[in-house]
């Protein structure tokens, strides 16, 4: 690691670099009347970036050092290409922290499989690194998607509850859940801040939803194993769930995350004709 030759080149790399983008292809007004520069603001990046303007600021003017993490970012953010992203560490006087690997593929061991199967009216998952949905059972199909039409990269947790309209709709304490599970991935980042998948996940979030920017800038982490999530389901109705997530013991980050609700319950009852809602599809060979 050397001392960049001069502070404000990386600053000048940054503004030029933003001058060239087209704020359209972020879904931002080209039109606006307050819009005075060419290309992305400085409070643009910043946001995108999920950095504090005032920290952006800094950078562009030279006056504070960024560290690898905040380059993975901004790099996503600017859309630079890989020479770009070379000659950004090069003038930040960093080590090119990008992997050249990827990390190991993740996959579900045979007994989660076999269990996620003997839950026959429980909704259940495993969450995988940057909570990844790696399998699930038909009943959680039937509470949530049919997770099996969907794209291997659009299979996770945190994506959906942000971007799916249907599945953001549907948790009626929306703003508590998301919240919850920006603060779970915030610890995940803790434990392996040079993931390329989680830091393009949180660059892709940053820029599309502005309570996700908030969020994550926010620095709260969050543990929590257990809990309750209320849904408003359009086959059976409203739905009262105990949330319980179990880590797995092989090392592997995985976790079971199961949803039950207190028999003789309005939601027990639910969960019941869900099952056998999904179970009749099913036979019809229709999708959940």
């Amino acid at each position: 690691m050397t001392a960049p030759s001069d502070p404000r080149a990386l600053g000048r790399f940054l503004k030029a670099r933003r001058a060239q983008l087209d704020p359209r292809e972020y879904g931002l007004s080209e039109t606006d009347s307050a819009r005075k520069v060419a290309g992305l603001r400085r409070e643009e990046v910043a946001h995108l970036a999920a950095i504090s303007v005032d920290y952006y600021t800094r950078l562009e003017q030279g006056r504070v050092r960024a560290s690898a993490p905040v380059l993975a970012t901004l790099a996503h953010a600017l859309r630079l290409d890989d020479d770009q992203q070379s000659y950004l560490y090069e003038l930040a006087g960093r080590a090119d922290a990008r992997p050249r690997s990827r990390r190991p593929v993740q996959r579900v061991r045979p007994a989660m499989r076999r269990l996620l199967g003997q839950l026959h009216r429980t909704p259940a998952l495993v969450l995988g690194r940057r909570l990844d949905i790696l399998s699930w059972n038909t009943t959680a199909a039937a509470l949530y998607t049919d997770f099996a039409a969907l794209p291997a990269e659009r299979r996770n947790y945190l994506r959906l509850l942000f971007t799916d309209p249907v599945i953001r709709g549907m948790h009626l304490d929306w703003d508590h859940d998301a919240r919850d599970a920006v603060a779970a991935l915030r610890m995940e980042a803790a434990a392996d801040p040079d993931d390329p998948e989680l830091t393009r996940l949180v660059a892709d979030l940053s820029g599309q939803d502005p309570d996700f920017r908030t969020w994550w800038a926010e620095h709260r982490v969050s543990s929590a194993t257990y809990g309750t999530k209320r849904y408003r389901h359009p086959v059976v109705g409203d739905l009262t769930l105990d949330c319980d997530t179990w880590a797995g013991c092989d090392g592997s980050g995985q976790r079971l995350m199961v949803l039950t609700a207190e028999p003789g319950t309005p939601s027990h009852d639910g969960l019941a004709a869900l099952t056998s809602w999904m179970s009749e599809r099913t036979a019809a060979g229709k999708p959940g």
